[in-house]
């Protein structure tokens, strides 16, 4: 979506339509108060009517709620509900006066970021008659406000275009979104910046790697595994920042086989390397000062003859061996692999992302995340990229109790703990073991990752990660 800045007076705005917010007991501006339908005009939260002056033509007023409690969040609400009356109204052109506020880079974030969210859609497969492809999207905002917000707009399409592009994987079919196509989206990636690279590695090398994880969870499946590396470096000398995202194309469990209801959501069990893959392209966008090495470790987790049973033991990248007690339980297996190989690429503090357990959704709902932290100043960094962004998190404790449950029978580790207790935790205690004394934090987001219902995501894939990463890693790059 284009996005620009203009100081043109509402009367002037060059847009299909003109959108304002309104606060709680506030009055529309002097010039549309007399317009037709300004008496519908509310400031509750939420509440949209349209007015129509003389100029411009159609103004639609959106209600912020109470003024002491505007925030980018809430316009990012505000602003997803008018792109979706934009759509319903087929426009292709949007402008957006932009709120009285103490935060004016924050209020243009909200108001971008909702907006391109809000309009999102995933038509790929659907058929399209004369009349859809006549209808406009809309694909031009306007900010009407001063010129000093045009850096945070910018750097708000940045992120929402990406999580956008993130959505898009994450909906692909997983007859499409094979662990190659993810490999071949991080190829375009790199190949579009110049500071980027890559590696892909397939099942032989991978299995030349010793990356026990990965080999045990690809086997069951025809589709070829990936290992996917990508390196960003404009951080001279300084630190660099390891990514690592969980990247199952489709989980059905393997021998472990998940119920058939519902199952068909597990094309979305790389949502974790949706989000690094596509936060990876948005800091090289951004030309964000800093180092950078993401892993993805992507396949498929199948049922064969050829699959890992319940009870095999295999060994991890970093020799330590793994009872593997629950083939559904295969997300921690890769991720293992993959985290003490960013650590060896020289990842200096490294960030986890997955889908890793349906325990989560019962303790935070689709609300918050959870993140899991073996150092107090990266999870305090990772909580307040989440309150900037909308993208929350949650701390978790560890604990050697929760880890203790992860402890093997005949093996070092097992991949599922005997008792059902403290599921994202223990899963995490397990992560940390191959993480040594390198800063790490995990991030469950299997809550989050899609189904949201928030009016800016939808019901669907929501993208989650890509917005939160860029923005730890701009805090970083200072």
């Amino acid at each position: 979506m284009k996005v620009s800045v203009s100081q043109n007076e509402l009367a002037t705005a060059d847009a299909d339509f003109v959108a304002i917010g309104l606060c709680e007991g506030e009055e529309l501006p002097a010039e549309l108060a007399s317009a037709r339908g300004a008496a519908d005009a509310k400031g509750s939260f939420k509440k949209l009517a349209m007015i129509h002056p003389e100029q411009p033509v159609r103004v639609l007023v959106a209600g912020l709620g109470k003024r002491e409690d505007l925030d980018a969040e809430r316009l990012r609400v505000a602003a997803a509900l008018v792109a979706k009356e934009a759509g319903k109204l087929s426009a292709g052109s949007l402008a957006w006066a932009l709120p009285e506020g103490d935060d004016a880079d924050a209020l243009a974030e909200g108001i971008v970021t909702g907006t391109i969210l809000g309009a999102y859609r995933f038509d790929r497969f659907k058929s399209k008659d004369a009349e859809d492809a006549e209808s406009a999207s809309l694909d031009s905002l306007t900010l009407l406000g001063p010129e000093s917000i045009s850096a945070a707009s910018e750097a708000a399409r940045v992120c929402a275009e990406a999580q956008n592009r993130a959505r898009d994987l994450q909906s692909l079919p997983s007859n499409v979104a094979t662990p190659s196509y993810l490999a071949d989206r991080a190829e375009e990636i790199a190949a579009a910046h110049d500071l980027l690279s890559v590696e892909l590695f397939g099942r032989e090398e991978i299995a030349a790697k010793e990356m026990g994880g990965l080999v045990a969870v690809s086997q069951g499946g025809a589709e070829d595994p990936r290992l996917i590396v990508l390196r960003y470096e404009n951080g001279g000398s300084g630190e660099t920042l390891g990514l690592v995202g969980k990247g199952v194309t489709f989980d059905t469990g393997g021998i472990s086989l998940k119920p058939s209801a519902g199952m068909q959501e597990m094309k979305m069990d790389m949502s974790g390397a949706a989000a690094v893959l596509e936060t990876v392209g948005a800091i090289a966008e951004l030309g964000l000062k800093l180092n950078l090495v993401a892993v993805v470790p992507s396949t498929e987790n199948m049922p064969s003859g050829t699959a890992i049973k319940p009870g095999d033991i295999i060994t991890q990248y970093t020799g330590k061996t793994v009872e593997v007690n629950n083939t559904d339980a295969e997300g921690r297996l890769i991720l293992a692999d993959a985290l003490a190989y960013a650590i060896e690429q020289g990842a200096d503090r490294v960030v986890d992302i997955a889908t890793l357990t349906g325990a989560v959704m019962i303790a935070l709902g689709s609300t918050y995340a959870a993140v899991i932290s073996n150092d107090d100043d990266l999870a305090g960094q990772v909580e307040a990229a989440g309150q900037e962004t909308g993208e929350l998190v949650w701390r978790l404790p560890l604990h050697a109790e929760y880890k203790a449950l992860m402890k093997g029978t005949v093996a070092d580790l097992t991949n599922a703990a005997p008792k059902r207790k403290a599921g994202t935790i223990s899963a995490a205690g397990f992560l940390e073991e191959f993480v040594g004394d390198t800063p790490w934090a995990h991030l469950d987001i299997a809550g989050t990752a899609w189904d949201v219902g928030r009016e800016y995501t939808g019901s669907d894939a929501s993208g989650y990660g890509v917005r939160l990463l860029t923005g730890l890693a701009r805090a970083l790059a200072g």
